[in-house]
């Protein structure tokens, strides 16, 4: 018996050890944890053209998976963009995959080596889209963590649905953000309305590709603009409409009383064009030549002329243009009314009668020009209309 409980004592004195042996024989090394890493251009690629993400989910320094993610025109000098998403095979220094375009629905085949080069990496290889093979050579590629590219990202449409007022969106100006497979059939919609679309817009970006989102900006005369977007919040694909940025600068706008200024709830454009042609006529020496509304914008375009002073005995004569916007100074009911107006545009010709002097301006219309030729317009139309100008450092009207 008293061998017994020796032999339990002892079995009870070594366990412990025992136990940790066991431990650190079934304690393996912890792998390394997955790390991203975002290459977000390799030069030269496709005529350096080419809008590139490439994706890496890397072990240490080694590659486990990859995605070619490539956006591109597609012809030379083509606003029309197509793009591929590739899931890349790893084996060693070499990706390959194979995909198709989501436009034209082409093939697509990709072989990229890629060799770490110090602190930056180096491709080569080839990828082809149809029947057209690009070569790849591109050196010094940095790449970025997945922190610093979704920092990188922009987030902001610029839309508005709601502004407080008209500081910082433009009351013409009105932007509809649609599914990308919705943006046709809406554009459509707008056929035969009075109203301008952006060209610009109309042209999908990389972006708008990627988010599968597109931006369509519009011009409306401020008057329709809060019944426009009531419109279009119905519209099937729309994720967020409202005002945007648009031709209106706070240092050439004025707020001022509306009561003077109404017939009722409307603007009286007629008395309104009439006082704001007068004050430019005596800020630049000039008499009112047209004015007109447009009937899409509601912009209104100033012309008055004058004799050129620079060489008088020609008799030459300067036409000068400007272009001005009113509005509420916000959404909805308001007393007071915002006016913006253009820097000049002034060009000059012989207007006289008989045989005329050819005259080509060669100007360019530099900022500096416009400066000069302003004349204090803005502070002039303030005074007429007992206006405030805006305080760019307070953010606030003065």
């Amino acid at each position: 018996m008293r061998t017994l409980l020796l032999c339990l004592v002892g079995l009870m004195t070594v366990s412990p050890d025992l136990a940790f042996a066991d431990m650190k024989l079934m304690t393996k090394p912890a792998a390394a944890a997955n790390e991203i890493r975002y290459f977000t251009s390799i030069d030269g690629l496709m005529d350096g053209n080419a809008d590139v993400v490439l994706k890496e989910t890397r072990q240490g320094k080694s590659v486990s998976a990859a995605v070619l993610d490539v956006c591109y025109p597609v012809a030379k000098g083509s606003d029309r963009k197509d793009r591929f998403v590739a899931n890349l095979t790893v084996n060693g220094q070499t990706l390959t995959g194979t995909t198709q375009s989501i436009s034209d629905k082409l093939p697509v085949s990709v072989k990229l080596l890629r060799k770490p080069t110090g602190d930056t990496f180096e491709f080569k290889g080839q990828i082809s889209i149809g029947p057209t093979v690009t070569e790849v050579a591109s050196s010094d590629n940095s790449d970025l963590s997945e922190k610093e590219y979704l920092d990188n990202q922009s987030t902001d449409d610029g839309i508005t649905a709601t502004p407080k007022d008209f500081t910082e969106v433009s009351p013409e100006a009105v932007a509809v953000k649609l599914k990308l497979e919705a943006a046709a059939d809406f554009l459509k919609s707008l056929k035969g309305q009075d109203i301008e679309v952006s060209l610009s817009g109309l042209a999908v970006t990389c972006d708008a590709l990627r988010a599968g989102e597109q931006t369509v900006n519009i011009a409306v005369d401020p008057d329709r603009a809060a019944a426009l977007i009531a419109k279009a919040k119905s519209a099937p694909g729309v994720v967020a409409v409202g005002w945007t940025s648009g031709v209106m600068e706070m240092d050439r706008t004025i707020r001022f009383p509306a009561a003077d200024w109404r017939d009722g709830d409307k603007i009286n454009k007629d008395k309104l064009a009439a006082a704001i042609a007068n004050v430019l006529a005596k800020t630049f020496s000039a008499k009112p030549s047209s004015t007109a509304w447009n009937a899409n914008t509601g912009k209104l375009k100033l012309t008055l002329k004058r004799a050129s002073q620079t060489l008088p005995a020609l008799e030459l004569t300067d036409t000068i243009e400007v272009t001005a916007l009113v509005a509420s100074d916000k959404p909805g009911a308001s007393d007071r009314l915002v006016l913006w107006v253009s820097t000049p545009t002034i060009s000059t010709a012989d207007e006289g009668a008989g045989a005329k002097l050819n005259v080509a301006d060669e100007s360019g219309g530099d900022d500096e020009g416009d400066a000069k030729d302003d004349n204090g317009a803005v502070d002039a139309l303030a005074r007429e209309f007992k206006g405030q100008r805006w305080d760019a450092d307070k953010s606030a009207w003065k």
